[in-house]
């Protein structure tokens, strides 16, 4: 597993690797790329890089952490420039029910709310714009924003060290070929996983968007 990571990078240079990172992070929230990209994806495998001494592990929580709160800023940005017309955008159509959520969300918790969307992919793409939307002041806005940010990073980019660590701990003792089968399965596992989530979630709005029509049709 880990000779996959090692082959997608063979060649690159250490500031392109950060720099692709740091792109992936910022585009979460910034230009909704959590949609199709969870952020974490990039970190967790920044991580594993770094326990192979291909990257710097401070340096990579730094980039991480600064990209993480940058791409939020922007993304509150543009939720408060556009107001109420960022609801008819296309993406929030398409995720109504989570963005109806999100929204209450942002009502009862306020700025608890920022720190909590940090650890959800959906929220992490809509929560910055929406709290923009919603008027929270910037600095209490900043403050939550990179506390969670700080924790995320912190959390994933870690796992992702200590996972290539006991990777190769794995590997010594107990044989290249076994460690390899152990990694496959728990990938493959994590892999299921993750699409009976997201088929679960498009089930969920396909009903609220079921419920909202049927709503409007008996109120006309």
């Amino acid at each position: 597993m880990l000779e996959n990571f090692s082959a997608l990078t063979d060649g690159l240079p250490p500031a392109l690797i950060y720099l692709m990172i740091a792109a992936l992070v910022f585009a979460e929230a910034a230009l909704f790329f959590g949609f199709v990209l969870p952020g974490e994806t990039a970190i967790v495998v920044g991580g594993i890089l770094a326990s192979q001494h291909r990257l710097s592990l401070p340096l990579l929580l730094v980039i991480a952490v600064v990209a993480a709160v940058t791409g939020d800023s922007v993304g509150y940005e543009i939720g408060r420039k556009l107001g109420p017309r960022l609801l008819t955008t296309r993406v929030m159509v398409r995720h109504e029910s989570k963005v109806s959520k999100t929204q209450d969300m942002i009502r009862r918790r306020g700025g608890l709310a920022v720190f909590i969307g940090r650890f959800t992919a959906l929220l992490r793409a809509l929560m910055p714009a929406l709290v923009g939307m919603s008027r929270m002041p910037y600095p209490k806005f900043l403050l939550f924003n990179f506390i969670g940010g700080v924790v995320w990073v912190g959390t994933f980019t870690l796992g992702g060290y200590f996972a290539g660590t006991a990777f190769e701990h794995v590997a010594k003792l107990a044989g290249q070929g076994l460690a390899v089968g152990v990694a496959v399965v728990a990938v493959a596992a994590l892999v299921v996983w993750h699409f009976r989530k997201k088929k679960r979630e498009e089930a969920e709005e396909a009903a609220a968007r079921l419920e909202h029509e049927r709503q409007e049709t008996v109120q006309s």
